[in-house]
């Protein structure tokens, strides 16, 4: 199968199979009245001008801008129930972690997710995805971590593994069973972390129901040394490192994450000097969170300081049902101009290349070159600041996955 989409008006993509940083985050290839050709969904040739090769489908980009697909690198996309409940609570000022003490937070969302059915949590991610996907979304991250208990966890990743089948997304799978201390733990800390290293990590890894292993490395939650055990366990059974660190407080989670060699560290907002220099030395991508922030009301994470010290930066949208239920990554690039201070250039690549990189993907996805997979979004836009200067507004004109068109405002599904 043979796609030619034509009459591109710009195309803008980051180039290379690793991720960029320091002063080549930004760094784009721009080529006018462009055509990519694809065959058998992999991008096959690229050029400027008329393109004369025959084709058995033709995507006309109409004169518009064409980046590639956008990754989504941080979400928690499988769970029960929502909390707009505590909302009234953020209102007043009630911090998370004294929410979660209470009862709250992550533990209300194991509750409802272990009482959902496989189908039900099935249908509600699907949903979430067809969202994503229409704002130019075509491969997300994938945590479970709302099951807690081996059973539930499980579900969750099979759940991940169900939607890969059924879904035009591409889904990278992270078990995250140490997101907090389930309440039937709560005096044995010990026995949960050895339950997860003993036997719920090495049964993930045998069933292939994870490429990641992630840890909440937050006061309250789990020490920098007990995250370091549970990642390096993941380590040894084949499954990547990320952590979350840094959120609310620094106790040591990016330095544990830069001298592990995680693939990324997520959050980061109050990562302090020395965390970012852990970050560099390990190479490890910086995930960056901006609506989290903004939904929290809280600080940003120092973006350009962490470019300055390359480090590389993706963005994410971190959709989950308590801090963020956001799915629009376009508003998350907006954030990232407007909080971090970051070019388009630069945020292009945090939710193309960058993101494709902290999932593991960036030998196949994240740029618009030959060889790649031919995923990419024509924008309602004809020059790529527009996409960030229009906040809110869904510029996602067609969604092209495996060089099929499957998503955008311009997007008609066939019933």
């Amino acid at each position: 199968m043979r796609t030619l989409i034509k009459n591109i008006g710009t195309l803008v993509t980051p180039l290379g199979k690793k991720a960029l940083k320091g002063q080549h985050q930004g760094s784009v290839r721009v080529l006018h009245n462009a055509w990519v050709l694809c065959e058998d969904g992999i991008i096959s040739d690229i050029g400027e001008g008329t393109c004369t090769v025959s084709a058995d489908e033709v995507i006309d980009a109409r004169g518009r801008l064409v980046t590639p697909g956008l990754v989504d690198a941080h979400t928690h996309l499988i769970f029960g129930g929502w909390r707009n409940n505590e909302m009234e609570q953020k209102l007043k000022g009630v911090p998370y972690l004294e929410i979660l003490a209470a009862g709250g937070g992550i533990h209300s969302t194991v509750t409802a997710t272990r009482n959902a059915s496989f189908k039900e949590l099935v249908e509600k991610a699907k949903k979430a995805l067809d969202e994503m996907l229409n704002y130019g979304t075509t491969t997300c991250e994938a945590k479970s971590g709302y099951g807690l208990d081996r059973d539930n966890e499980l579900k969750q990743l099979e759940v991940i593994r169900e939607l890969n089948k059924i879904h035009p997304m591409d889904l990278v799978a992270t078990y995250l069973g140490a997101h907090a201390l389930p309440k039937e733990y709560k005096d044995r800390r010990e026995e949960y972390i050895d339950m997860m290293c003993e036997t719920i990590i090495p049964e993930v890894a045998e069933r292939g129901l994870a490429d990641f292993c992630d840890v909440f490395c937050e006061e309250g939650v789990f020490t920098a040394e007990e995250s370091r055990k549970i990642l390096l366990t993941g380590q040894k059974y084949g499954l990547k490192s990320k952590v979350h660190a840094d959120e609310i407080y620094p106790i040591g989670g990016s330095t544990v994450a830069g001298e592990i060699g995680a693939v990324s560290a997520e959050h980061l907002i109050v990562c302090n000097d020395e965390g970012i220099q852990a970050l560099s030395a390990g190479n490890t991508i910086a995930c960056l969170l901006p609506a989290t922030s903004h939904y929290l009301n809280a600080g940003y994470a120092p973006a350009r300081k962490m470019i300055d010290n390359n480090v590389a930066i993706a963005l994410a949208t971190d959709y989950n049902p308590g801090t963020c239920p956001c799915l629009n990554l376009q508003l998350v690039m907006t954030l990232g101009c407007l909080k971090y201070r970051m070019t388009p250039e630069e945020v292009l690549t945090a939710v193309t290349l960058n993101a494709a990189a902290a999932v593991g993907k960036a030998d196949s996805i994240g740029t618009v070159e030959i060889g790649k997979q031919a995923d990419m979004v024509i924008w309602d836009a004809s020059e790529l600041s527009y996409i960030f200067y229009r906040m809110g507004s869904n510029l996602a004109d067609t969604v092209i996955k495996k060089g099929k068109t499957v998503g955008g405002t311009h997007y008609e599904k066939a019933d």
